[in-house]
């Protein structure tokens, strides 16, 4: 796993997160709806509502086996003052 910051114009942040498992998420999958908040008494499965909840704008890109021995995916999200008045879902 690994996780990278990079800072964009404008004052927003990108985080992306690169790991070998294949499976994508919701809200990345972009075929579920809106996540439902996680019970308090969770032990996990926050995350990815907080992604939801406060990015601007997210993707993924699936990752094949390549040259290299990798896979898996690579998850973005973007953070910072708001890009127009709706959230917008890239790929």
């Amino acid at each position: 796993m690994a996780l990278r910051l990079r800072a964009l114009g404008g004052g927003r942040l990108r985080a992306s997160v690169w790991d070998a498992d294949p499976y994508i998420p919701p809200p990345f999958d972009k075929r579920s709806g809106p996540l439902r908040p996680v019970p308090a008494e969770a032990d996990g499965g926050r995350g990815l509502f907080r992604v939801w909840h406060y990015a601007e704008a997210w993707g993924d890109c699936p990752l094949g086996d390549g040259l290299s021995g990798g896979g898996g995916k690579l998850l973005w999200c973007e953070l910072g003052p708001p890009m127009g008045e709706a959230k917008a879902a890239v790929a």
